[in-house]
């Protein structure tokens, strides 16, 4: 029952939630919500560390995709201005 556990981190606090996560009590500045649920610390680092970790990949390689993209389309900003000149001048 929670209402005499301790906090997990904090033995001289009492707990007001279990960790759905890891099923251990916690105090109120120990835990928070997080997608409508509450988590404590430890869990809500792992599972944000978790949901970055392949996100990382994607983004060099959108970061990659968008630097091309911008050069191409410098590039063809650049071609179409020198094109429009040289028809001015003939």
């Amino acid at each position: 029952m929670i209402a005499h556990a301790r906090c997990q981190q904090h033995a001289g606090r009492e707990a007001v939630a279990r960790c759905p996560s890891c099923k251990q009590p916690f105090c109120r500045e120990c835990i928070t919500e997080h997608d409508g649920r509450m988590l404590c610390v430890p869990c809500l680092t792992k599972r944000t560390q978790l949901a970055k970790a392949p996100g990382r990949a994607w983004g060099s390689v959108g970061w990659g995709f968008g630097a091309v993209a911008g050069l191409l389309l410098t590039w063809l900003f650049f071609l179409g201005v020198g094109e429009l000149i040289w028809r001015a001048s003939a």
